[in-house]
């Protein structure tokens, strides 16, 4: 399974690209941050955001994409432009035909290192390890998109193979 994990934000957005399966180490594919001037018209840097997933999205061809949830900020500007972002994310993905998952941090935080309150570095020390990889994702929103995509993949895949074998027992149920 290829994910694209986005960590949204409007003037930095990072992208990550994992391709695993449930229960195993992932290989990164890819990572980048979309970034934006935050002094440009808001219509123009989600215009930017917009395209940009686009171009990602047809450059890695991913099976499902995966969203870092909106959460409560005590700066509601930031939080307003996370939202933005995060819509914008959530399109890119739907606009593609692509199954979109959107993860909590503390969902996140808890899939890649354990802890639902692990901090920053942690998450990118537990990426870098899971992924092995020589160096660190850098900057920080890559980190993080790359472990909403392995999130997605441990927990959204498992998901999907549960979902999946329902199905299928159902239907053998349903043809006897």
């Amino acid at each position: 399974m290829r994910v694209l994990g986005i960590d949204p934000g409007l003037t930095r957005c990072g992208v990550g690209v994992v391709e695993g399966m449930p229960g195993r180490p992932g290989k990164l594919i890819g990572y980048t941050v979309v970034r934006s001037d935050p002094d440009e018209d808001i219509s123009q840097r989600l215009l930017h955001l917009d395209r940009t997933l686009a171009t990602l999205v047809e450059q890695y061809q991913p099976e499902s994409v995966a969203v870092e949830r909106v959460f409560s900020q005590h700066n509601a500007r930031t939080v307003m432009g996370t939202a933005q972002a995060s819509g914008v994310a959530i399109l890119a993905g739907a606009r593609a035909g692509l199954p979109v998952q959107t993860y909590t941090p503390s969902e996140v935080k808890a899939a890649v290192t354990g802890s639902g309150t692990a901090d920053k570095a942690q998450v990118t020390a537990m990426v870098t390890r899971l992924l092995k990889l020589s160096a660190p994702p850098k900057p920080a929103d890559a980190a993080d998109a790359i472990a909403i995509a392995i999130c997605h993949i441990w927990r959204g895949g498992t998901r999907s193979l549960l979902q999946a074998a329902a199905v299928a027992a159902a239907a053998r149920r349903s043809s006897r």
